[in-house]
Formats: C-alpha cells, sequence, structure tokens
C-alpha cells in the first residue's frame, strides 16, 4: 500500500497550483502558461500539443479565453501586458480533465507526475467549496435562531414594561349607586306675550 504522505516540496509546490486555479465560466480552470510551467515544457509546445490532439480537448476541459475575460485576469492577477512584450495570443483555460488530457498527450514523465499534483489541488478546492457551502448554510440557520431569539425577547421586554406600569385605580364608591338613566332637563323657554 502507498503512503499518503506528502514531502515538503510537493506541500509547497501544491500550495503554489492551488494559487494558480482560478473560476472562470463557473468552471475551475488553469491557464496554460501555468499548467505548462508545471509541467515542465514551454507554453507553445502545450498549446501545440493541445492543437494536434484537439479531438480530446473539448469545451468543457479547455477553452480559449474571451478578450474580456483576459483583462479581467490582467487585472486581478497581474498577468503580462501585451505590449511589453507579454502573450500575443489569447491564452487557453484548462479544466480539471483538461489539465490530466494535456499530461497524456504531453507523454513525459515531469507531466504526468504532476498531473497528480494538479488533480489533487482541484480536488482540495472542491472540498474547500463544499465546507463554505455548509458552513454558510450554519450561519444562515444560526442567524434565523438569533432573529427568532430576539423576537423572543423583544416580546418577553413589552410583556415586563406592561407589567411595570402602574394600573389605573377606580375610584371607590361609597353607599349605594342608583343605576338609572341620565334624564336631561331642558328649561322651557318662556312665552313672551306681545300684544297684537
Amino acid at each position: 500500500m502507498a503512503s499518503k504522505k506528502i514531502s515538503n516540496a510537493q506541500l509547497i509546490l501544491y500550495k503554489r497550483i492551488e494559487e494558480l486555479i482560478f473560476s472562470l465560466r463557473g468552471e475551475k480552470a488553469i491557464l496554460d502558461s501555468d499548467l505548462a510551467s508545471i509541467y515542465g515544457v514551454s507554453t507553445a509546445r502545450l498549446n501545440q500539443q493541445v492543437k494536434r490532439n484537439i479531438e480530446r480537448f473539448p469545451i468543457d476541459f479547455a477553452f480559449r479565453l474571451t478578450r474580456a475575460e483576459f483583462n479581467s485576469l490582467i487585472l486581478q492577477n497581474a498577468t503580462s501586458n501585451p505590449s511589453r512584450g507579454g502573450r500575443r495570443k489569447l491564452p487557453m483555460a484548462f479544466t480539471e480533465h483538461g489539465a490530466i488530457m494535456a499530461a497524456n498527450v504531453l507523454n513525459s514523465h515531469k507531466a504526468v507526475q504532476m498531473s497528480v499534483l494538479v488533480v489533487r489541488a482541484f480536488v482540495q478546492l472542491r472540498r474547500n467549496i463544499t465546507v463554505h457551502g455548509e458552513l454558510a448554510k450554519r450561519i444562515d440557520e444560526l442567524e434565523q435562531k438569533v432573529i427568532n431569539h430576539d423576537s423572543d425577547i423583544q416580546t418577553i421586554l413589552e410583556a415586563i414594561r406592561q407589567l411595570m406600569q402602574p394600573k389605573e385605580r377606580q375610584k371607590k364608591h361609597y353607599g349605594f349607586t342608583i343605576e338609572e338613566p341620565i334624564l336631561k332637563y331642558v328649561a322651557k323657554k318662556e312665552k313672551s306675550y306681545k300684544s297684537k
């Protein structure tokens, strides 16, 4: 049985690979230049092998970035600027399956070894997303409980305030009272007798 222990050098490389993976079009992906660097080949060689084996790279394995996506990555990641000697073509992005397929078409020992670390990095990111999703769900549940507790506490405080207010005392009547309708007495107008 093979040991699952990872050496310190592999752990550092693994973390570096995780940092190179980004989210694009709803997928986790890695740029061709970063993947080529990990696999120990030039970007041109990687792209050449992808072109030669294009049937192995459907759109969900690898895709070319749009100008807007590339400009966004330049801003986010300080990628090289074409006006200063950087890329001339829009880069390719490889999903987890595309990265494995790229290692297979490159057919180099280092690419195969490194593809294992690349896959592990993708898997770890997927786990992190799941854990964060579950954590977000738990936070929402706790938030609802707090809201419910707040309303319960508010109800209790209102009841306490009502109990603290002095009651209006009713005047006590001594003796007996007759309960009969109140009659209105209207003074009659005096008739004036005028001579006619």
